[in-house]
């Protein structure tokens, strides 16, 4: 698609396709989408802390207003926030500007249905068909343009559904926490979770100046995390990123915990407690090789999907589960979000250490991971697609042949930026080592 990705619409600020020019279109394309029936519309808007989400949250706003939309603005939350209160206020679609886990200088655009979920593709492609189109005759007339207005509650709304996910008998008193705010959207509410439960908080990059989002710290670089819970002697780390949607944890020893090992905990904990649904989670098929077996033999099933937390949405409601997620951190319960957040899912991890009685190292290390090589390579999007050419596939061929069932290869476009993500994953790491190096090599001479 010419705009959407795998996650909304995403580029680099006051370029196209995220300057105000398009955002006003695309505001105008979904409000035309989304304007059917003789009711008053609503559209939700929240943001995260960059610099350049003011002046996209204003064009998009001046969209939907032309559209007839009455547009309810929440500033800085995270996306989850924003998801929940989309379904909260009935509204027909909500919109989060967010880059999730990019510099500052990228920005992005999400949308959900009034359910709280992320669009279909179908509904994206139809908006786009919009946004290239002579929008004049889906205009309001003067007397039908939307209303602008802030919700001042809608972080204390957040905040109490958020803690209503977290076991009422149990609190995280006597636990010391480390929260890294990624000095973006949740750096106010997620402390205040926190504390309320009870922890004794230790909270770090949650002062945002529109630049240092993501900026050497939260989900993509927990180093400071993991230093000052170590520092501290805190008993668990947790590293949200620039949206919150996912979260990437630390236990007491330091040691990291991603969105597998969580998943797997989890998992174990709720079929345990009798409160796993469908017998299985969904997962993509970046979620470690160790994560399967370890599942398949707790009898529990893993599904999985395509990459993207929408994928593992749709997967998870195909199969009936109320569980799934990704390795990167988007864990997603179905029973209390439509969406990855990060916040809800350290709640999960936390009340898991609490319910047993046991360290963030016993409750939520669960599988040795298989040795998995990930490496980034980034190319001309203006030129054809290295993964296009024959060599590339020659050589992709050939890696499988030499793991010979004993590994996976997976390379891929990202959804988000012009990278060609290459995964090598298996039990023999000289032999995965070899083969990613061979590959990143042949996409080299093309990128």
């Amino acid at each position: 698609m010419k705009y959407f990705g795998t996650d909304g619409i995403r580029g680099k600020s006051n370029i196209s396709p995220m300057d105000a020019e398009t955002a006003l279109r695309v505001g105008m394309a979904a409000g035309a989408y989304f304007t059917e029936g003789s009711h008053r519309h609503r559209v939700l808007i929240g943001k995260d802390t960059r610099l350049s989400s003011y002046m996209i949250e204003q064009a998009l706003t001046a969209g939907f207003l032309a559209m007839g939309m009455d547009v309810f603005l929440v500033g800085p939350l995270p996306t989850p926030a924003v998801a929940i209160c989309t379904r909260s206020i009935r509204a027909d679609v909500g919109v989060m500007i967010s880059a999730s886990h990019n510099p500052y200088y990228d920005n992005g655009i999400k949308l959900f249905q009034t359910n709280g979920l992320k669009l279909s593709d179908e509904a994206e492609t139809e908006i786009e068909k919009l946004i290239d189109s002579d929008l004049t005759k889906y205009k309001a007339k003067p007397e039908n343009l939307g209303r602008a207005k802030r919700i001042d509650d809608a972080a204390g709304r957040y905040i109490e559904y958020t803690k209503q996910t977290f076991p009422k008998r149990n609190t995280l008193a006597g636990l010391k926490i480390v929260i890294d705010c990624a000095n973006g959207a949740a750096y106010k509410v997620a402390p205040t979770v926190l504390w309320e439960l009870g922890a004794e908080l230790i909270t770090i990059n949650n002062n945002p100046d529109g630049f240092n989002i993501n900026a050497n710290c939260g989900s993509t670089h927990p180093q400071s995390l993991v230093a000052k819970v170590l520092e501290t002697k805190a008993d668990f780390g947790i590293s949200l990123d620039g949206d919150a949607d996912r979260a990437i944890m630390c236990d007491e020893k330091g040691n990291i915990i991603d969105g597998d090992q969580v998943i797997g905990a989890i998992a174990v904990n709720w079929q345990e407690r009798g409160l796993l649904k469908g017998g299985g989670v969904a997962t993509t098929v970046m979620s470690n090789m160790g994560l399967e077996k370890f599942l398949q033999d707790k009898n529990i099933k893993l599904t999985r999907s395509k990459v993207g937390d929408r994928y593992v949405m749709e997967a998870i409601r195909e199969n009936g589960y109320n569980l799934g997620g990704e390795q990167s951190g988007h864990i997603i319960f179905n029973d209390y979000t439509t969406t990855g957040d990060g916040l809800v899912a350290s709640l999960q991890a936390l009340a898991a250490m609490v319910i047993q009685g046991k360290s963030a190292s016993e409750v939520l290390h669960v599988f040795e991971p298989f040795p998995q090589i990930l490496t980034n390579i980034k190319y001309n999007k203006q030129k054809p697609c290295p993964l296009e050419n024959e060599s590339v596939k020659k050589a992709v061929e050939k890696a499988e042949k030499e793991l010979d069932g004993k590994g996976r290869v997976l390379i891929r476009k990202s959804g988000t930026e012009p990278l060609i993500r290459i995964m090598l994953e298996g039990e023999n790491e000289p032999l995965i080592k070899k083969n990613s190096e061979y590959l990143e090599e042949e996409i080299r001479k093309l990128s």
